[in-house]
């Protein structure tokens, strides 16, 4: 993710501590960037104003000094390929209980997530879906309707509300999630400040854990903001500590809005606020507050959540792998792991993305599945009359085979799909295509085009789903 704590990207090649300021000045030096003009204004360093947004991702392009969004594009393109490290890691450890390094613990943790690995085709299927399902937080009829009355309104004022409706939902859908993230930042607060200062936040934090326990969300909240962010107030003023509370106080107060903005009373409160226009509530009908909540609480997101036992497998075996479980080389696979899904799941990406680890006939497989539900959105576009395209990016790594691209767009029936295979499969390029073919006629799909051809090099997202850099789809942060 962005550092959005800084206030610009770092500029390639423009370091103050290298600067020699002893260097004569010579008139109409090109080397000279933002040199005095007497009739303007001009900044106090040696950088330009404004560059063009490009792509960051590209090496011919320069990063925006006025973006975190260019810094996100760039740690995007420099993240190890999570397939790749992925499979690596689970075929170091396939069929070993313990390995050099490894502890009894790591090795329990490896070997309940490889037996996860081991699926027949329903069991495959109903990983996809739960995954599916756990990645599209607004799914269901509920939230179609509310992305269709947004792109057909011209009301600033109805989509404010959709959006301030969708916020709440995301809190408070998150809520677990930012519960551990609250009682978390206070256990690390406690270490990180003097123990004089500690020894009484450790008893806030202890009581705002039973509260949160017991349910009481209300306390909590009165908890964080009456006694708890007072005191970190008080003791930054006292103090002026800098240091690592500095940054976990913020972190903390981000966390104390996102659950206050999350309460139930907040998102039904929107919840009305939305239902006051006629056009919105012509479509939900008489939907009442405890139908929405039943909605909500037992929906798709909601339960997939609970059921996605890979992901929190995952999540346990990192966890203890970085706390010192494994070897050096599987701490940096997992630490690679964590830093691309971190930035896989950015909201910055308006993107599905989806893994799927499987062992099929003794062989593991780990593919990475990013799908684009509006790579080509018609209705925007005033050809309402064509369904919008649909684009998906596998990245799979197989093992003895080696690694594969493939790009799927379809329209309804009508698909062209771009296999791009290791130089050992191209001799069989003609088969491969044939059985792709087939594979697609067998499901009722209409294969227009269908390439296989060996790989140059692997694809990068941005360059398969350009629209994440259309400023309609990405945000753009400035500090």
């Amino acid at each position: 993710m962005p550092d959005l704590l800084g206030v610009t990207n770092p500029v390639p090649g423009h370091d103050n501590a290298n600067v020699n300021r002893n260097l004569p000045v010579i008139p109409n030096d090109p080397r000279l960037q933002n040199a005095p003009d007497l009739d303007r204004v001009s900044r106090p360093d040696n950088r330009t104003e404004q560059q063009d947004s490009g792509d960051a991702g590209g090496a011919d392009k320069a990063l925006r000094y006025d973006s975190n969004f260019a810094g996100f594009l760039q740690r995007l393109a420099d993240t190890p390929g999570l397939a790749e490290t992925m499979g690596q890691l689970l075929r170091s450890y396939q069929g070993t209980v313990v390995s050099s390094g490894m502890g009894e613990g790591m090795a329990l943790d490896m070997a309940s997530l490889l037996r996860m690995l081991q699926m027949d085709g329903g069991e495959l299927r109903s990983f996809l879906q739960n995954q599916m399902d756990s990645g599209a937080r607004f799914s269901g009829p509920l939230f179609n309707i509310l992305r269709e009355a947004y792109a057909n309104s011209t009301s600033e004022v109805l989509r404010g509300s959709i959006l301030q409706f969708l916020k709440r939902y995301s809190d408070y859908s998150s809520s677990q999630h930012i519960q551990g993230n609250l009682l978390r930042g206070l256990t690390q607060l406690t270490r990180s400040i003097p123990a004089s200062f500690g020894s009484q936040l450790l008893p806030m934090a202890s009581q705002l854990e039973q509260l949160m326990q017991s349910g009481d969300r209300a306390g909590a909240l009165k908890l964080l903001q009456g006694s708890i962010m007072p005191f970190l107030s008080s003791y930054t003023s006292r103090t002026n500590d800098m240091g690592l509370s500095r940054m976990l106080i913020s972190m903390l107060a981000l966390d104390v809005a996102r659950y206050e903005n999350g309460s139930r009373s907040g998102l039904l409160q929107a919840f009305h606020q939305l239902s006051a226009h006629t056009s919105v509530r012509e479509r939900l009908g008489n939907l009442s507050d405890e139908a929405l909540m039943n909605l909500l609480d037992r929906g798709g997101f909601a339960r997939a959540a609970e059921r996605n036992e890979f992901a929190d497998q995952l999540a346990k075996t990192a966890s203890r792998a970085l706390r010192g479980g494994s070897g050096a080389e599987a701490q940096d696979a997992f630490r690679n792991i964590v830093s691309a899904l971190l930035i896989n799941e950015s909201v910055y990406m308006p993107l599905l993305h989806m893994m799927i680890p499987l062992e099929w006939m003794g062989k593991l497989m780990f593919s990475e599945l990013w799908v684009d539900p509006d790579a080509e959105e018609n209705m925007k576009r005033g050809r309402g009359q064509q369904d919008n395209t649909i684009r998906f990016l596998f990245k799979m790594d197989i093992q003895s085979l080696g690694f594969f691209d493939m790009v799927l767009t379809c329209q309804r029936e009508d698909v062209d799909l771009q296999l791009f295979c290791p130089q050992s499969v191209a001799p069989f390029a003609e088969t491969v295509g044939g059985e792709l073919t087939r594979i697609l006629s067998e499901n009722g799909l209409r294969p227009n085009s269908v390439q296989v051809r060996p790989m140059e090099k692997p694809l990068t997202i941005s360059g398969v789903f350009p629209k994440i850099f259309e400023g309609e789809n990405s945000i753009d942060v400035k500090a």
